[in-house]
């Protein structure tokens, strides 16, 4: 994606800028780390007793880890720029764990082509953020740029096993994209 393409992405019609704007991100990349944190518990919930999958288990139990600090990074700036989180907040607790479960339930494989989908999205959106943060605001640029490598590490994780041969990847995939997106969109502003 070209720079002005990631910029247009960010730029809703009607979209506010300054304080407001980096409100808005603040809120959506918490609602996205704790959908993430849940989303991981689901897969945990599914695998960790599953006899063989102790290596799984392991590598979703580290990315967890590192969503938490995620999570807690958002919650800690919440707190410090006086930003309300997402009301929907109640609804990414179900959802996150229903979509973890569910694609563990399908498989290992299909755990990770949810790790894959969720971190496509992620990486585009913090990339947008990136590029529209510019010099505003180098402490936030400088988490979402953190946080960006270490989605890009989850999604190159997920991919080293095997992913991309979950039953209906393509399918998959796209579903869970257009729920990241739409879940974006609406953290951004609820």
């Amino acid at each position: 994606m070209t720079a002005d393409q990631l910029r247009k992405r960010v730029s809703l019609p009607g979209a506010s800028s300054g304080k407001a704007r980096r409100a808005a991100m603040v809120r959506v990349d918490h609602a996205g780390e704790f959908g993430a944190v849940r989303i991981y518990a689901g897969q945990l919930a599914v695998l960790r007793n599953r006899p063989g999958m102790e290596d799984i288990v392991a590598k979703i139990e580290h990315m967890a880890e590192q969503e938490q600090v995620h999570l807690n990074t958002f919650d800690r700036l919440l707190n410090e720029r006086d930003v309300r989180p997402t009301a929907l907040a109640p609804f990414w607790h179900v959802a996150g764990f229903a979509l973890g479960a569910a694609t563990a339930m399908m498989g290992p494989k299909a755990a990770m082509a949810c790790t894959v989908a969720v971190e496509d999205e992620i990486d585009e959106h913090y990339a947008a953020q990136e590029v529209e943060l510019e010099d505003k605001d180098p402490e936030l640029k400088e988490t979402v740029t953190a946080f960006r490598a270490e989605e890009a590490e989850h999604r190159a994780t997920a991919l080293e096993h095997g992913a991309e041969e979950a039953v209906a990847y393509p399918l998959l995939s796209r579903a869970i994209r257009m729920g990241c997106r739409a879940a974006i969109r609406l953290s951004e502003k609820i």
